[in-house]
C-alpha cells in the first residue's frame, strides 16, 4: 500500500478518536500495516501522521470545498456548489471536522498555526464571494466567520443529536443568509 493510500484511513482514525485517543494500534487496525511499516511511512510517529493528514485535508479544502467559490458563476451559485460539497465531504454531517480536532488538547499547541491558516482560507475564500455579490468588506468577513461556525456547530450537533437534518438545513439556508442585503 502506497503511503498516500494510508492518508485517508489515518484521517477517520484521527475523527473517531481525536489526537489523543488516535494510537498505532489504531492506525494499525485502520490500514492494516503493521507498525513497522506505518513508522517507515511516518518515523516522528502519530504527530507526522496527522501532519500528512492536515495536508490532505487543506488539499481537499482548497480543490473541493472552496474550488467552486473561484469560479465566475453567480454568487448564490457559488455558496450553493460550497454547500454541495461540504455536505459531501462532512458525509451529510456524519463526519467530525479534522480541523476542529485538531485546535484542541495536545494537537492545540501542535497544529494550531496550520488549523487557523486553513480555516482563514476558507473564511476569505467565502468573503471575497460575499464582496463580488456588493456586500461591504468587514459585514462579508463577518458573516464568512458566521457561516463556517454555523457549519462546525451543525456538524457537532448532527453527530451529537444523530440527526442529519440539522446540517442539511444549516447548508441549505446558508446562501439566502449570507447574501442578504445589508
Amino acid at each position: 500500500m502506497a503511503k498516500a493510500e494510508v492518508i485517508p484511513q489515518l484521517m477517520a482514525v484521527f475523527q473517531e478518536y481525536g489526537y489523543e485517543g488516535a494510537s498505532i494500534t489504531r492506525f494499525s487496525e485502520a490500514t492494516g500495516l503493521k507498525r513497522a511499516s506505518l513508522y517507515h511511512y511516518f518515523p516522528n510517529g502519530k504527530e507526522e501522521m496527522a501532519d500528512a493528514v492536515l495536508d490532505y485535508v487543506t488539499q481537499a479544502l482548497k480543490e473541493n470545498l472552496l474550488a467552486p467559490l473561484r469560479s465566475n458563476r453567480p454568487p448564490g451559485d457559488r455558496i450553493q456548489a460550497m454547500n454541495q460539497n461540504v455536505d459531501a465531504f462532512y458525509q451529510q454531517g456524519q463526519q467530525d471536522c479534522l480541523l476542529a480536532l485538531l485546535s484542541v488538547g495536545e494537537a492545540h499547541e501542535l497544529f494550531q498555526e496550520r488549523v487557523q491558516r486553513a480555516l482563514n482560507l476558507w473564511i476569505d475564500s467565502v468573503a471575497a464571494v460575499l464582496v463580488d455579490a456588493g456586500i461591504t468588506p468587514i459585514t462579508a468577513r463577518q458573516r464568512a466567520e458566521e457561516a463556517i461556525a454555523l457549519i462546525q456547530g451543525a456538524l457537532v450537533l448532527t453527530r451529537g443529536l444523530n440527526n442529519t437534518a440539522i446540517f442539511e438545513r444549516i447548508l441549505q439556508q446558508m446562501p439566502e443568509s449570507l447574501l442578504r442585503p445589508e
